[in-house]
């Protein structure tokens, strides 16, 4: 199977001030397409070449494939989860708000732990807004190229926190960069729309999330 790399849901100047349009196309360009295209090398005349791409995160047990295809799909939901900060809505609503209030403490609470892990990953990684089997909201990191599907957890939003993610931008103050993303940038109607798929569907955890267009 052929996969594509998914355009940008925004022109590369879109994010800046805080995140420029050299980092954005770099990491795109670079980062993003180099993982797919070690992906489609990997799986060419295997077994996994025949499975969509969420399909090949959950269940490789190669781990070449594994770590291409989970950047590939780790990025694609990076890049949705956020926005334009002349769109940027300063806190969800509905029923993402009512979950984080009632899973994880409130709006405060939550970007406390997400800073949190986010700042806490050790090298490279990855922050997480999950939901589990229950429905109920977690905030969690994971580290190099692991995703949440490994543990039969929905991904709602996720922020890249390896290095290339922010160095030319911010250099070594992840922190700053963390900051930017969860005052600027966070795509909150594209986690809303994940988490309503997310409680609509009879089977869960899917790994189908939404598109921000």
């Amino acid at each position: 199977m052929r996969f594509d790399l998914d355009p940008l849901p925004y022109e590369f100047t879109a994010l800046e001030p805080y995140m420029s349009a050299r980092t954005l196309n770099f990491h795109y360009n670079k980062h993003h397409a180099g993982y797919l295209k070690k992906l489609e090398s990997a799986i060419r005349n295997t077994r996994w070449a025949g499975l969509a791409l969420e399909e090949i995160v959950r269940q490789a047990d190669d781990l070449d494939v594994f770590r291409n295809a989970a950047q590939t799909w780790n990025h694609t939901l990076f890049w949705s989860s956020m926005c334009a900060p002349d769109v940027h809505e300063a806190s969800p609503g509905g029923t993402l708000m009512q979950c984080i209030e009632r899973d994880l403490g409130g709006l405060d609470e939550f970007r406390k732990s997400f800073s949190e892990v986010a700042s806490g990953e050790f090298g490279s990684g990855w922050a997480w807004l999950v939901a589990d089997t229950e429905g109920r909201l977690r905030v969690r990191s994971t580290s190099d190229a692991d995703n949440p599907m490994r543990d039969s957890q929905f991904p709602i939003l996720t922020l890249d926190v390896w290095e290339h993610a922010y160095y030319l931008d911010y250099q070594n103050d992840r922190g700053k960069y963390i900051e930017a993303f969860l005052d600027h940038l966070v795509n909150w109607p594209f986690a809303q729309r994940n988490l309503d798929a997310f409680l609509s569907t009879t089977v869960r955890p899917s790994s189908r999330f939404a598109t921000s267009r």
